[in-house]
């Protein structure tokens, strides 16, 4: 097995929840299985994560957004990790994209408008999202919650393939089937994917 430069992003502010312990586990089996890891918890990084003119004015990046630019370029791997919040994921980690996922960076729009130079092809991601709400249910009640991470944000920028595993109900799992989530998240992280 190929190893590789893996870079994990956690999206959950909390340093104590069912979504972090899953990353700290994947990060566990990757390192043991040779896999080089970096890692970044949006919690405890500082920056500003609102954009306050939009993008008519690029706010100067604080240094913890410069090493997740960093990070994101020196990875194979990208794996997030987040919790579905109101269909989507946690403002914070929002905010991170907001201000870090920039032109120049991620894409490059061509003079027309029309198409854009994917800057981040030839990596991998893979999205692993905690839910209370099973997926069938949300997806037909809301429609696809993974689509703007998945495909807007990274795929829009050359990442591919990008493999989303939504593990749900996590507030009620009960310890069966967590563990089943804690194999299957170790075993991803041993591959590397």
């Amino acid at each position: 097995m190929a190893q590789k430069k893996i870079f994990i992003l956690v999206g959950h502010p909390d340093t104590d929840s069912l979504t972090m312990h899953l990353a700290d586990l994947y990060e566990a089996s990757a390192l043991t299985a040779g896999h080089e890891v970096r890692r970044q918890n949006v919690g405890a990084m500082q920056f500003d994560p609102i954009l306050h003119k939009g993008y008519k004015v690029i706010q100067g990046l604080e240094p913890d957004l410069k090493t997740f630019q960093e990070n994101v370029k020196w990875c194979d791997h990208f794996v997030i990790f987040y919790p579905n919040w109101w269909g989507t994921m946690p403002a914070l980690l929002k905010g991170l994209l907001d201000r870090a996922w920039l032109p120049g960076f991620a894409f490059r729009m061509h003079p027309t408008g029309i198409w854009w130079e994917k800057l981040l092809r030839g990596r991998s991601a893979r999205i692993v999202i905690l839910a209370n709400t099973p997926g069938w249910i949300s997806w037909f009640f809301f429609g696809e919650f993974t689509n703007e991470l998945a495909r807007a944000t990274l795929g829009f920028s050359g990442f591919a393939p990008v493999d989303v595993t939504v593990f749900a109900p996590a507030e009620t799992a009960s310890d069966l089937k967590k563990g089943r989530w804690k194999r299957c998240v170790a075993r991803l992280g041993e591959k590397g994917k």
